[in-house]
């Protein structure tokens, strides 16, 4: 049980880590230097799910991880 969950944990972690690098930002360090003004815009679309999976993702990497301690 305890490698069973050690995989699924492996899995999650990939996954959590590719939703987190897919996901979109401003300007970065372009906005610093430039000194354009910060515009709040909403997600849409495909950012919006993503941003849902990722978050989870998240939850079921944490839940996983005290399951894996309670267990142990």
């Amino acid at each position: 049980m305890a490698s069973f969950l050690a995989v699924v944990q492996i899995i999650l972690a990939v996954l959590l880590v590719g939703t987190i690098l897919l996901q979109q930002r401003g300007t970065a360090l372009g906005g610093t230097f430039a000194g354009e003004g910060t515009v709040y815009s909403s997600r849409r679309g495909v950012e919006k799910y993503l941003f849902y999976l990722t978050i989870v993702l998240a939850v079921l990497f944490v839940g996983l991880a005290i399951l894996g301690l309670i267990l142990a």
